[in-house]
């Protein structure tokens, strides 16, 4: 294996002989495409991300940018591999020809992306949200908004953020009280202070283009008075030339644990620092119409939150094959089967074995699922038929949840490991394992914290449109189970009716839960339940992956298919089983969770 960013021969197979990439091409929108242009862009991928992002990733770490009072400074390595970025046209890799772009399937483009989430996921945040982003824009902005903001987006001359929390408010977004002024011209001037934002503040780029959330006056309490905003932070003339500066101030930094190269920002809209056209007020313009701006926003959040679990499957995955390369390297202890003889590499320990193997159960189902959410999104917009779009939509509603917090969690849980097993080592800046965990934790917290997706899942998606969404995933996990235990081989017919089993005790808790109508019960068993389901969905999608190593006749002597094979063995053997037990508490429907306040507080 040359890489310890990713493995492009597990990329290669999940991309040809598990999802079929290829029969994209006979899609009008993908005709220009062949397996060889897919491959030049993801060869082009993996060359960029280990000659550009890998190498400062570790630099930008140690010096993470910095406010003078004046204006944010940060290591010249992130323009400069941005830069490359740019002109190799990755920015427009899955944009229309019309923008420059490439027009790749979605798919293709994601698994693009893997390789500098993996190698520098700091560096890799800023076109992460610049392009989602645009593709928002796309959806339900103006033509003139496309012109003026998404083509210089598409080049890297502009970047983008997304603008939702504040101070006060959180994840809370019906309680945030940015306000925005209609000028009767068109435009809106707003006021208010926007937390957490990445990417906010910085001279990467020539202009940023800020999303933002806010409130018109005399709009509704709570969500449904939200709209949407662009705000840059440069005005834009008519002729595409950049005009005066915005009324967008950054008031501070915010200091991480990881992710230290992206700025992340506390912005001010209309402090009267800077007044364009001499009143106070940042210049936006509504996205949409008033009052939309929550379920329009959600378009870039759900496509965020499925990058945020690919960047959390990336980073646990880069951290495996660094805990794998250091195992088979260092040399410490013998086995109790060899007591004699000189020290052997620790790979031959059963314990170290065993963090390898959940480590590569974890990652490598973690990245298949994300890749598999991407190929709905490409079946969504350009399948045949109107009911299979539809069917894609309604599979992709239900796994994204699941797809940002699944992998956010485990592959977080696969860095743990790979900190154990470097020992003494892994806890120092020595070895990159230590920053790869750091970077990973916030995946569980932005784009919606992991709780949050729980409730989505649990409170809302199991149950819309009387259970289409989740009838629809148990027809296609059952379809595999039926495969599996039809498939000619033992081993994967047990897994198969391992999965059957555990499906039906997912679908036995929802029903119970579901006829309680108790909406905090239901909420206190939405994390364990997330956790369940995800560990279903999971060994649903390692069981696809052995079905297509199984329907190519692989041979048992090679050595990626039959670490396949085994990885997928530990996920149904060691892994699997926590999901019973987890639903086994649930339908016990306990209150632990809901204990009164005061004796928390007492803890």
């Amino acid at each position: 294996m040359d890489s310890k960013i990713l493995n492009p021969r597990d990329i290669s197979f999940l991309l040809y002989d598990w999802l079929n990439v290829e029969d994209l091409t006979a899609r009008p929108r993908f005709a220009e495409h062949s397996r060889e242009t897919f491959d030049a862009v993801l060869d082009l991928a993996q060359q960029i991300a280990t000659d550009h992002f890998a190498p400062h990733a570790r630099k930008s770490d140690l010096n993470e940018p910095h406010f003078d009072g004046e204006r944010v400074h940060i290591i010249p390595e992130i323009g400069a591999a941005l830069k490359v970025f740019n002109d190799a046209g990755l920015m427009a890799a899955g944009q229309d020809e019309a923008l420059g772009g490439m027009q790749l399937p979605c798919v293709v483009e994601k698994a693009c992306f893997a390789w500098f989430t993996a190698a520098n996921i700091a560096t890799a945040a800023y076109p992460f949200l610049t392009i989602g982003n645009a593709n928002l824009l796309q959806s339900h902005g103006s033509a003139a908004l496309v012109e003026t903001y998404v083509r210089p987006m598409m080049t890297g001359r502009f970047f983008g953020t997304m603008c939702l929390s504040e101070p006060q408010a959180g994840s809370s977004l019906g309680d945030i009280t940015t306000r925005a002024e209609d000028q009767g011209d068109g435009t809106y001037r707003l006021f208010g202070n926007k937390m957490w934002i990445s990417g906010g503040e910085h001279d990467l780029a020539e202009n940023i283009v800020h999303l933002v959330l806010a409130k018109i006056k005399g709009a509704p309490p709570g969500v449904k008075g939200i709209s949407l905003f662009v705000v840059p932070k440069v005005l834009v003339n008519a002729d595409g030339s950049l005009g005066a500066r915005n009324d967008v101030v950054l008031a501070g930094l915010n200091h991480k644990m990881g992710y230290r190269g992206t700025t992340n920002t506390l912005l001010n809209f209309g402090e009267g620092k800077h007044q364009p056209g001499g009143k106070p007020g940042a210049v936006g313009t509504i996205v949409g119409e008033p009052g939309q701006g929550l379920p329009i926003m959600f378009h870039m959040m759900n496509e965020a939150r499925i990058g945020v679990g690919l960047g959390g499957a990336a980073l646990g995955y880069t951290g495996f094959l660094h805990a794998l390369a250091y195992a088979q390297e260092r040399a410490q202890g013998r086995t109790a089967a060899a007591k004699g003889g000189g020290q052997v590499s620790i790979i031959h320990h059963p314990d170290v074995k065993r963090m390898l193997l959940a480590q590569k159960s974890y990652a490598e189902g973690a990245l298949a699922l994300c890749l598999f959410c991407a190929r709905l999104v490409d079946e969504e917009k350009t399948a045949e038929t109107p009911a299979a779009r539809k069917d894609a939509q309604l599979l992709l509603d239900i796994l994204t949840p699941i797809a940002k917090a699944w992998p956010s969690q485990w592959g977080l849980a696969a860095n743990d490991m790979a900190i154990q097993i470097h020992g003494g080592y892994g806890y120092t800046r020595d070895f990159q394992v230590e920053q790869i965990y750091r970077d990973n934790r916030l995946n569980p917290i932005h784009e919606g914290t992991n709780g949050i997706q729980a409730l989505d899942l649990l409170a809302r998606k199991v149950k819309l449109d009387d259970g289409a969404r989740l009838k629809l995933l148990t027809t296609r996990i059952n379809n595999t189970c039926g495969a599996a235990k039809a498939s000619g081989d033992k081993s994967i017919a047990t897994y198969g009716t391992a999965l059957e089993k555990t499906l039906n005790e997912v679908l036995s808790v929802t029903d119970g839960l579901s006829a309680t109508g108790d909406a905090e019960l239901i909420a206190a068993q939405a994390s364990p339940y997330l956790e369940a389901f995800g560990h279903t969905v999971v060994a649903w999608i390692w069981l696809q992956q052995i079905l297509a190593i199984h329907a190519k006749g692989a041979a048992a002597s090679d050595a990626f298919y039959a670490g396949k094979k085994l990885a997928c063995r530990y996920f149904f053997d060691w892994e699997l089983p926590k999901a019973a037990q987890n639903l086994a508490l649930i339908d016990r429907h306990d209150r632990l969770f809901l204990a009164p306040e005061e004796i928390i507080a007492a803890l």
